[in-house]
């Protein structure tokens, strides 16, 4: 739970750096435009030491989520991993001067309660082998994930930002999975193994869906479908094909801690995209 816990910190850090490095690589002007698209963005980004720092940072935490996951169960991981929209709010209002209201506070609070219930509940990762149907089950969903992607990108308003969000989601819940399905690191079994094309294929999904629905929908509502999408399914399968277990009788407590903590991360979801802008009205004067 600790791997999982740290990653959640070094990916929610990592938002708030790179949003700051965004900032002061193309401040807002009167020259900039409503789009603000320059394409050189990323490559005077990649001069800021923030934005190096928060790439370093994804680099740690995505090698913590793979440890958390070959330890304990998918669904203390999902958990644990949405709750970096609590890390990302509370060092936004830190770093950002962003002003988090008395229900974000709480809700704050409410994610650290349910990792504590999932902490305590939570037992071993489950000791069956990933079937070969599975491995191939996952393949097929990342390619899904992809179709649903073409679809979803022409839906309107709302609907659009939703459906790529929980895309975006199930991506990274294929991420999730395929990690456990893989049962060895040399060349020879990676490239045998279904899985691991799932995985490659999952995630590089999910980071084009996410990022089409940030740039073209709601922060919001594409947060609220990621944190859905990439928690629920990847918990159920688990449970039910990988043997994820709790302790013995606290299976309802993992239940209710897993409830409250994906709740506290939805009512975050707008930090789904770390403020890059703070406005007279949201700033805190130091």
């Amino acid at each position: 739970m600790v791997c999982a816990l740290g990653a959640a910190v070094c990916f929610g850090t990592a938002t708030v750096l790179q949003a700051i490095a965004a900032r002061a690589a193309a401040p807002v002007t009167e020259d900039t435009g409503a789009s603000g698209v320059d394409a050189a963005l990323l490559l005077r980004a990649l001069r800021e030491w923030r934005y190096l720092a928060g790439l370093v940072l994804d680099g740690v935490g995505f090698l913590l989520q793979i440890a958390a996951l070959r330890s304990i169960p998918i669904y203390a991981v999902g958990a644990a991993l949405a709750a970096s929209l609590a890390v990302t709010a509370v060092v936004a209002a830190w770093l950002l001067g962003v002003r988090l209201s008395g229900v974000e506070w709480g809700a704050v609070g409410v994610v650290c309660a349910g990792l504590a219930m999932l902490g305590l509940a939570s037992g071993e990762e489950g000791e069956r082998a990933g079937s070969t149907a599975l491995k191939y089950a996952m393949l097929g969903t990342a390619v899904a994930v992809l179709a649903l992607g073409a679809v979803a990108g022409r839906l309107p308003g709302r609907g659009r930002a939703l459906a790529l969000g929980l895309g975006a989601g199930f991506g990274f819940g294929v991420v999730e999975v395929a990690v456990r399905l893989i049962d060895g690191l040399t060349p020879s079994t990676l490239l045998a193994n279904p899985a691991t094309y799932a995985l490659l294929l999952g995630g590089g999904a999910a980071f084009l869906l996410l990022t089409s629905a940030l740039q073209r929908g709601s922060v919001t509502t594409a947060t609220a479908g990621l944190v859905i999408g990439e928690t629920i399914g990847p918990a159920l399968v688990g449970v039910v094909w990988l043997g994820d277990r709790t302790r013995e009788g606290l299976a309802w407590l993992a239940v209710l801690g897993f409830a409250v903590a994906v709740a506290g991360a939805l009512a975050l979801a707008r930090f789904g995209e770390a403020p890059v802008e703070v406005s007279e009205s949201e700033s805190v004067v130091p």
